[in-house]
């Protein structure tokens, strides 16, 4: 297993997000393959000081919904990254993954460090 220590202080959040998900498939190992979980761990440090481009802090929301009628939550972005900005990279890195039985065995694979 292969460690990857990423700062993510002024980096735009699409482009951490893509190198995260390239990193945690494998696709830098000469033995890739796409059946594979990859092998790499990824370590982020600093994730609160990410660089959010545009006017994502103030348009951006997050729906979830459970299916039941009139169920549907909603979040700005500026509220969710401001309590928990790791819920924001994970999701976008897990927007990035393929969706197949493997995206939860790699989400697993990446740590963001808090303090760091």
């Amino acid at each position: 297993m292969t460690d990857h220590i990423i700062d993510a202080k002024d980096k735009p959040l699409g482009r951490l997000a893509s190198q995260i998900a390239g990193l945690l498939q494998g696709k830098n190992l000469p033995d890739y393959a796409p059946h594979k979980i990859g092998g790499n761990r990824v370590i982020v440090k600093n994730i609160g000081s990410l660089k959010i481009t545009g006017d994502k802090a103030s348009q951006k929301v997050y729906y979830r919904h459970s299916g039941k009628p009139g169920n549907l939550r909603q979040r700005k972005f500026s509220d969710v990254f401001r309590e928990t900005p790791e819920r924001v990279l994970i999701s976008a890195v897990k927007g990035m993954l393929p969706r197949n039985r493997l995206r939860n065995e790699r989400l697993k694979l990446l740590v963001i460090e808090k303090n760091g």
